[in-house]
This record gives C-alpha cells, structure tokens and sequence, in this order.
C-alpha cells in the first residue's frame, strides 16, 4: 500500500536533494517511487510545484509516435505526427498522476518563503536501510504530514530529529564497536 509523506525543510535545496537521495534509493529497492513532488516558496503569495515527471512532454513522445503510425496508415506521417504530438501534450497537461495537485498546493501554501517540502507518494519502504541514508538531513528536516504506521512514523521522526552529527557519530561508533567485538 502507497504512503504519502510529506517533509519540510528550511531552505529549496535540502529538499531537492532529498528527492536526489529518494531517486537513488530506488535504484537500490529500497522503495518504489510513485511520485515526488518538490514545492518551492519564493516570495509571499506564491509556490512552485516541481514535478519529478513531466506529464505534458511525455504525452507529446507518446502522442508523436502514435500519431506517426496512424498518419502511416494514411500515407501522411508527418501531420499525423504532428497531430499526435498535440493531442498528447494536451492531454499529458491535463492529467494528475500521483498525488493530486490541489492537496499539494493547500500545504504548499504554508511552506514558509525561502523554503521548500517534499511530497513523496511510495511503496515497498525499507525502513532499516532507508533511515540510516536520511539521518544526514537531521534537524534541518521536519515531518509535516503522512500516512505511515504510527510506529513507522515515530521512527522517521526520531531519525530527522537528531542532529546530524549526532548521527555520523553514533554510526562510527557502532562501527567502531562491531570492529572492536571481531578483532
């Protein structure tokens, strides 16, 4: 079952690399990614939504070839290209893959100016692997929202509270430890 999370920063950058690391622990199958979305607050009164998938240009690819092989079929492949690409821009502009817009947008208008949030939509999660790789973000990242298990939950909010260092060093000293017991 998919789990909304939300994660707030104090500035856009911590956000956007936040969706970097999620991207990469995908790779990894650490989770599957349905959606990530990072909002952005510039300036008072306005938010930015950066889609991690841009709908309007995959659905032009898509519209293009179709409309291609159909405009084949009627010896005239270009204007069915061109046709297809159209439709297909105008129909990936309207549609809301994910988490849907308008709920983004009600909690992106209370992102402070300056800072940005994450809006993951995921599944499959690998808490034990996962946590260690966010402990990094530590107190510069706060839970807003999700729809996690309480105990999930509580868990991820005791990973962003710590302060980074407090993590990199417990880390080295478990480390530390385990070589310690081998040798």
């Amino acid at each position: 079952m998919s789990q909304l999370i939300v994660i707030g920063f104090d500035n856009e950058a911590d956000a956007f690399a936040l969706r970097q690391e999620l991207a990469g622990a995908q790779k990894e199958y650490l989770l599957k990614l349905e959606d990530a979305v990072v909002v952005t607050r510039p300036t008072e009164g306005e938010y930015q939504l950066h889609q991690a998938l841009n709908l309007t240009s995959a659905g032009a690819l898509g519209g293009t070839f179709w409309g291609g092989l159909v405009g084949l079929l009627f010896l005239n492949p270009l204007a069915g290209a061109a046709i297809g690409a159209g439709a297909g821009a105008l129909a990936g502009s309207a549609t809301d893959y994910g988490i849907p817009d308008d709920f983004i947008r009600q909690i992106g208008k209370t992102v402070p100016v300056g800072s940005g949030a994450v809006f993951i939509l995921a599944d499959g999660f690998n808490m034990d692997k996962l946590l260690p790789r966010l402990e990094k973000y530590g107190t510069r990242a706060r839970v807003i929202q999700t729809s996690m298990s309480n105990a999930d939950e509580a868990r991820l909010r005791e990973t962003l509270a710590a302060p980074a260092w407090a993590a990199s060093t417990a880390a080295a000293s478990a480390a530390g430890t385990g070589a310690a017991l081998l040798g």
